[in-house]
């Protein structure tokens, strides 16, 4: 993946996916673009002269600069080409605007200020051609070679994400190919898990299936586990089976693995 498009915000999670940005551009010769776009939506109620975000603007615009300096001076130290695109707007559009030439957009788990799973990971899912790596505060370091948990459903999104991850995949020590059983459902697999390893062996890729029994667990805790056991330094999945507002609404497994990402989740919709 050699065009990383990074989302550059002041949220905790900056530190772990720039490393993790300059670590996939390291390891596969590629380009970072820092996207930092900055907002003046400041919602005043009964401010209909502006004020409020005329005030605003100089403090909104000195973070910014400030935070480009820092994130500048981090970047500089490396040995991996990078470019800043500084813009004005709402970050889900802009970096939309400059997804269709990147290989991967790399974001973190929730909004600036928020909690819970970001609405703007959600509409990059939905809306990029290009898969999305959601990468939680506390990573410290990617590597590539590590052992890799591929999440199986045997749905259409899994089979994009599963394509749209194989070249990380193909760097990977051992790449798994997980499904949770579903015993109260009939089979509903439109694509079955040797499907998913036929593709992956046409690439040079081997990878082992696993059926995971469900248990009383959470979906997504019983896939973290999964990939705690082997080590796994990624999890690859299909986002979004659902509409997105049933998975708000009902609590879907997207919505669970982005609510405590515990490792860094590629997500394809």
């Amino acid at each position: 993946m050699k065009s990383i498009l990074l989302h550059i915000d002041h949220d905790p999670a900056l530190r772990a996916r720039l490393q993790v940005a300059l670590d996939i551009a390291r390891s596969s010769n590629g380009h970072i673009t820092c996207l930092q776009a900055i907002s003046y939506e400041v919602f005043a109620p009964g401010d209909f002269y502006g004020s409020a975000i005329a005030a605003a603007m100089p403090i909104i615009k000195e973070n910014a600069e400030n935070l480009r300096a820092e994130t500048e001076r981090t970047l500089s130290h490396e040995a991996v080409p990078w470019d800043w695109r500084l813009t004005y707007g709402s970050a889900p559009h802009r970096l939309l605007e400059y997804s269709p030439l990147a290989d991967l957009v790399i974001v973190g788990p929730s909004d600036l200020g928020e909690r819970g799973p970001s609405s703007l990971v959600g509409d990059l899912v939905l809306k990029a051609p290009v898969p999305v790596l959601v990468v939680p505060e506390d990573v410290t370091a990617f590597d590539v070679s590590a052992p890799m948990l591929v999440a199986w459903n045997g749905s259409a999104e899994a089979c994009h994400a599963l394509r749209a991850a194989l070249p990380l995949l193909a760097c990977s020590c051992k790449v798994t190919l997980a499904s949770v059983a579903e015993p109260s459902e009939k089979a509903r697999f439109d694509f079955p898990m040797s499907e998913g390893a036929k593709y992956l062996s046409r690439h040079g890729v081997d990878c082992e299936i696993v059926e995971i029994p469900r248990g009383e667990a959470r979906i997504a805790d019983t896939l973290f586990s999964a990939a705690q056991l082997r080590e796994c330094g990624l999890m690859v999945m299909g986002a979004f089976g659902h509409s997105r507002l049933a998975e708000m609404l009902l609590g879907g497994v997207t919505r669970q693995m982005l609510t405590e990402p515990q490792m860094p989740i590629l997500l394809a919709h």
